[in-house]
């Protein structure tokens, strides 16, 4: 329930953050109005010796949600993929934030697998190992099967942490209906849409077929990379808690020296690191959302291996392509049209004067052109384009700023991997080659074949259709149309679309032919 009697959780988080440090570390990140303030020291402040101390090489904040456990690790995690809410300061802080809590007991985790594959682990693994990392939902295991030999990662829920979750999201809802009530100005922020966002996150990550799921989803549509592998995910030992997956030997990718002793080419890596992700983005909408060292490897074979697909981000074709068409609009210094496709998107308000808002992307992009190559960033032009296009009224789009923090990310790996890398010259081709595919005669043709069959599953329904949309014009010609709506002209405009999608789609194949 998110009663008052979570005050006692706010107390608690309050007086941690206090003593830690932390408090007006998040205070001014969400630059807090004096009401807030006032109430979060309340809180806070004269219960301060009741806070946990955490670890004092970390930052404040970071301390701080180490110091809360699980749920607030996590909390950290994600908020650090919306710089748009809590700062580019305290994001970057939270970017580099780490599962710091000890593993929990391996007969445990055999108890846990026993009860979810209904079998003892004798029977499913020939060997099971002591966890290889422990993080704030699971820990990881090696293994191997017991029918085939295979080598294996058992990843296993941690005991008790969804309802600890549970207890801490409700705390959460409390705090952000607080923040609401005391602090108006800050609904700007949509503290309980991020809560939201928050808990849609966890429980995905805590329902481990989920993310099976998406490593599944995730391995298909890259199974053609060159360089790029994911684990296969082995369905019949895995379920709602234990997930087990293919062992892939490998070396971090943020271990340079042991990649440079193997052998491998690093300044490759780095550009296929990038150039995979662009893909994935692009090509495929559907991509890894947490590509930092700690979950990439490089394998004997040179290839990339991902892990950990508990986040992952998605992005519809419609925005694939305006997202395509502003970097090549970037990449060409072609300022105008990247207004323009902000414009067209309805990212930017008709109202404004689409020369001025130009001259701003101007000032935007210029002087990252002018950077020697080594600081030219992708990421920083994003964070840049947001702070213009928020100035000339855009609204923050969740999906956008996830690709934008992952893209921050995976510039820096690039980076580990060779400090000189050229960001624009590795990304221009992938985006040249999506802008080929998604924007021209086959792309048109592709567009007005899926509209046709859209209306022609519609079809058989398009008489009744027809004939209640008739009913309600009598309706409302015989008085009561004020509180019904009239469907005959839209039925119709759809009608005569699908015509003219099937003849305009029949026409451009006839020419491409």
């Amino acid at each position: 329930m998110r009663g008052p009697h979570n005050i006692i959780r706010l107390i608690r988080m309050g007086a941690t953050l206090e003593r830690t440090g932390g408090m007006n570390v998040v205070l001014d990140a969400f630059q807090a109005p004096a009401s807030l303030r006032i109430v979060a020291k309340l809180l806070g402040w004269p219960f301060k010796w009741l806070g946990l101390k955490g670890d004092p090489e970390m930052p404040s904040a970071v301390r701080a949600l180490v110091a809360l456990g699980p749920a607030y690790i996590k909390f950290g995690q994600v908020l650090s993929t919306r710089p748009d809410v809590v700062g580019d300061e305290l994001a970057i802080q939270l970017r580099v934030l780490q599962d710091k809590l000890p593993p929990f007991s391996i007969e445990q985790a055999k108890e846990m697998v026993r009860t979810e594959l209904g079998r003892p682990v004798e029977e499913v693994f020939s060997t099971f190992s002591e966890p290889v990392a422990a993080a704030s939902i699971a820990q990881v295991h090696k293994a191997h099967l017991a029918e085939t030999g295979e080598a294996v990662a058992v990843k296993v829920l941690r005991p008790g942490i969804e309802k600890r979750f549970g207890k801490d999201i409700d705390a959460f809802y409390f705090a952000a209906r607080m923040v609401e009530i005391f602090a108006p100005g800050a609904r700007r922020l949509r503290p309980r849409e991020v809560i939201e966002h928050f808990e849609g996150v966890v429980r995905g990550e805590l329902d481990f077929r989920l993310e099976s799921s998406a490593a599944g989803e995730f391995a298909a549509t890259t199974k053609t990379d060159q360089g790029f592998t994911v684990p296969q995910v082995k369905w019949e030992h895995s379920s709602r808690r234990v997930m087990t997956l293919g062992w892939v030997d490998g070396i971090p990718a943020g271990d340079v020296d042991a990649i440079d002793a193997a052998g491998h080419d690093r300044h490759a890596l780095g550009e296929r690191v990038l150039q995979l992700f662009l893909q994935h983005a692009l090509r495929d909408g559907y991509f890894h959302a947490d590509m930092h060292q700690g979950n990439l490897k490089i394998n004997a074979e040179g290839e990339i291996v991902a892990y950990d697909f508990g986040i992952m981000g998605r992005i519809d074709e419609y925005t694939r392509r305006v997202y395509a068409e502003i970097l090549f609009g970037f990449i060409r210094k072609d300022y105008r049209r990247v207004a323009e496709v902000h414009f067209e998107a309805g990212y930017v308000p008709a109202d404004r004067d689409i020369d001025e808002f130009a001259q701003a992307l101007r000032a935007v992009g210029e002087p990252i052109f002018g950077m020697d190559a080594t600081r030219i960033s992708m990421g920083r032009l994003l964070n840049y384009l947001f702070e213009v296009t928020e100035r000339f009224g855009m609204e923050t789009r969740t999906e956008l700023i996830l690709l934008q923090r992952t893209m921050v990310v995976v510039e820096g790996v690039a980076r580990t991997l060779n400090p000189h890398i050229n960001i624009w010259q590795v990304s221009q081709p992938i985006v040249e080659d999506y802008i080929k595919q998604s924007i021209g005669p086959k792309a048109l043709a592709r567009d007005l074949f899926k509209t046709a069959r859209v209306l022609a599953r519609f079809g058989p329904k398009l008489p009744q259709l027809a004939e209640a949309a008739l009913i309600a014009q009598t309706n409302s010609e015989s008085g009561e149309g004020e509180r019904k709506r009239t469907y005959l002209g839209p039925l119709l405009w759809a009608s005569t679309g699908g015509v003219i999608a099937l003849t305009a789609a029949a026409a451009v194949m006839a020419f491409l032919a």
